[in-house]
């Protein structure tokens, strides 16, 4: 992959935007000095693009004869984490106090932006080439619903994405047809009891009591259910009284879980509510002081859905890739994750791929997962990256019909 002069070049320029891109992270729907930088970036390679979803790029690159449209997406925003030094970030650590690139966004899109530089210096291929900088994939709802909803993917045929993970080695790609990635899903839960003087407990109804016994009940109540490898569930906050000698009124519970169909999400949601409405039973008490008491309110939240990649598509992904880089490792049938990603939003409308791309190095100290504060990305990985995307969506542009069994998507 690194032959020549060229590619050497390319590959160190790519490394630069990933280190520019990587000191300058910011919040979810807060990208506009990274929007400036791409459309900078996409600029001075001559492609024209525009503005999406507030703090996003969209951008085309048209071929020399008509041809179908393949989309190829990178998020764009960082994570509120504060960066901590280490041996090698010196020379491009956040300058953003308090935000960091921790999920290998600012590589992502360094990729995108190689392709595009290897698309444009050619432009020897058939249909267009669409570029999605998304904003906003760390926030439920997502970024994605409102590029989808600004018409980011009309026309549009396949698409592909990547994502940079440390589970699995440096420069080895992850593929999975079908479900890969979990449905994200909220819930909030306020108990509402009668607060009053610890030293009569026949005059309260103690919601913290409520909500130990809920969390109890529902992780008992899950696991008589459901396999365990069917989802993930977990409380993140208890949140309730003020001081130690007094019941409070109120306790409040936010947890999420995480499943790969929605008959498993169905299966959450009542027995949250079983859960909740028998509890209010075992609590009652008789007495007009206690009319009322206990109640409770809930709010479930249906986040990302169930990333799906489509299996002819993800196939022929598979055979392009061991096809022309056959020095790489692919993992054919990747392990699902609970992880989530809204480029599941995407593929519900067209077929298309995500792909892991592995950046676990040992040698080099890369080990840390997404989300520290010492993540950080092996840099060889990132010209990997950007010949994927421009290998198999050059192939996708002269060969649709490899990738996508139904004649009917091409517009």
């Amino acid at each position: 992959m690194r032959n020549d002069t060229s590619a050497e070049a390319l590959e160190a320029w790519i490394i630069r935007l990933r280190r520019e891109f990587h000191r300058y992270p910011e919040l979810s729907f807060e990208e506009y000095e990274t929007q400036k930088q791409i459309l900078k970036n996409l600029g001075e390679l001559g492609i024209e693009a525009k503005k999406i979803a507030d703090t996003g790029v969209v951008a085309s690159i048209r071929g020399n004869v008509p041809g179908p449209c393949i989309v190829l997406r990178s998020d764009t925003d960082g994570l509120e984490v504060q960066e901590k030094l280490t041996e090698r970030n010196r020379d491009y650590i956040s300058k953003n106090n308090g935000v960091m690139h921790a999920c290998g966004h600012d590589g992502h899109m360094a990729m995108l932006v190689g392709a595009a530089r290897l698309f444009q210096e050619t432009r020897n291929f058939p249909g267009e080439v669409r570029l999605i900088f998304q904003p906003a994939e760390e926030i439920p709802q997502g970024g994605s619903k409102r590029v989808i909803a600004e018409g980011g993917l009309d026309g549009v045929d396949a698409i592909m994405g990547m994502h940079i993970f440390t589970n699995h080695e440096s420069g080895s790609i992850g593929l999975h047809p079908g479900p890969f990635m979990a449905s994200t899903n909220r819930f909030e839960v306020t108990i509402k009891g009668k607060g009053g003087h610890i030293s009569e407990p026949e005059s309260c109804i103690d919601p913290i009591r409520i909500a130990t016994d809920f969390i109890n009940r529902l992780y008992v109540a899950l696991k008589n259910q459901l396999e365990p490898d069917k989802y993930v569930m977990g409380v993140g906050r208890i949140q309730g009284g003020a001081q130690f000698n007094r019941t409070p009124d109120v306790v409040g519970i936010l947890g999420s879980y995480r499943t790969f169909n929605r008959e498993t999400t169905d299966a959450i949601d009542k027995t949250i509510k079983y859960c909740l409405n028998s509890l209010m039973g075992k609590y009652t008490k008789s007495g007009e002081e206690f009319l009322g008491f206990p109640d409770y309110d809930l709010e479930i939240l249906h986040g990302y859905p169930v990333l799906v990649n489509d299996p002819a598509f993800t196939g022929a992904v598979h055979s392009k890739i061991q096809e022309s880089f056959p020095e790489l490792k692919i993992y054919s049938e990747i392990k699902k994750t609970f992880k989530s990603e809204d480029f599941a939003s995407y593929l519900q409308i067209v077929p298309g791929v995500f792909i892991s791309l592995g950046t676990r190095n040992p040698q080099q100290k890369i080990i840390e997962i997404n989300h520290s504060c010492t993540f950080d990305i092996d840099e060889e990985i990132l010209i990997i990256g950007t010949n994927i995307f421009h290998t198999v969506s050059l192939d996708f542009l002269k060969n649709p019909e490899k990738y996508i069994n139904s004649k009917g998507y091409f517009h």
